[in-house]
């Protein structure tokens, strides 16, 4: 199985997912069936979508052992949302690897956490964290608003900011190079950034765009800030930083 509960109480759920750990924080209390509710949510997407497992659906296209045409309706629809969007940032994202082969890990964990928040709209007040990437509603147990810490890209024990969340902007994503090394490819670019957290209206655009920003430097997080509510903390080579007003204060 691609998940499995380490931790449950009756206000949070910690779980292992997509190589990752989520946590579902909810101050009022989850109901009973709702933990594995979101729990089966991630599951489903990393059966269909992990290119690490042989028989997943995506893998069986990968090998064209399965026409793209033939796929299921959720595996075509992710990969028109991940072409849209490269279509959107000029080619700072994309759903292919080098050698052509699609891959949509950079839209299937933000789809994921969409699709899991769609279950927790009866709940006044949630937090829903995949990997360090979060979006929340309502207020945390001290009654306050949701607070997502940034980590130093020097030092991943160290915070470096924090995002408020908002009704507004809900929703926090970070890409960098501090825990997997250079694994993000890059368009051609004069200012390439290491670290990037995108704040936005919705998980998928914050994951996608901070992917896009990081592939696409200052450029794509100039054409970005233009075409979309954001806030952006991002990180340079040489130790710069941009830094939008919600993260300077």
């Amino acid at each position: 199985m691609s998940r499995s509960v380490s931790h449950a109480t009756p206000d949070r759920l910690v779980f292992e997912t997509m190589g990752t750990v989520g946590s579902l924080v909810a101050p009022g209390g989850l109901p009973a069936n709702l933990g594995p509710r979101v729990m089966s949510v991630f599951s489903e997407m990393d059966e269909r979508f992990s290119l690490y497992k042989p028989q997943s659906e995506a893998s069986r296209v990968s090998r064209r052992e399965l026409a793209f045409a033939d796929a299921s309706p959720a595996y075509r629809s992710a990969y028109w949302v991940a072409h849209d969007w490269g279509t959107l940032t000029d080619g700072a994202f994309h759903p292919y690897r080098l050698d052509g082969t699609i891959d949509l890990h950079g839209v299937v964990k933000a789809l994921a956490i969409d699709a899991a928040a769609d279950l927790l709209q009866g709940l006044p007040d949630w937090c829903l964290n995949v990997g360090g990437d979060l979006v929340a509603r309502g207020h945390d147990a001290d009654g306050r608003p949701w607070v997502a810490g940034i980590v130093d890209p020097d030092d991943q024990h160290q915070l470096v900011s924090q995002a408020l969340l908002t009704e507004e902007l809900p929703a926090v994503a970070t890409s960098g190079t501090a825990l997997r090394g250079e694994h993000i490819w890059r368009l051609p670019q004069e200012h390439q950034f290491r670290q990037v957290t995108v704040q936005a209206r919705d998980i998928v655009t914050a994951d996608v765009l901070a992917t896009a920003i990081m592939a696409g430097g200052r450029q794509t997080l100039q054409q970005m800030q233009t075409e979309h509510q954001l806030e952006v903390l991002a990180f340079g080579q040489t130790g710069d930083v941009w830094a939008t007003p919600a993260f300077r204060a």
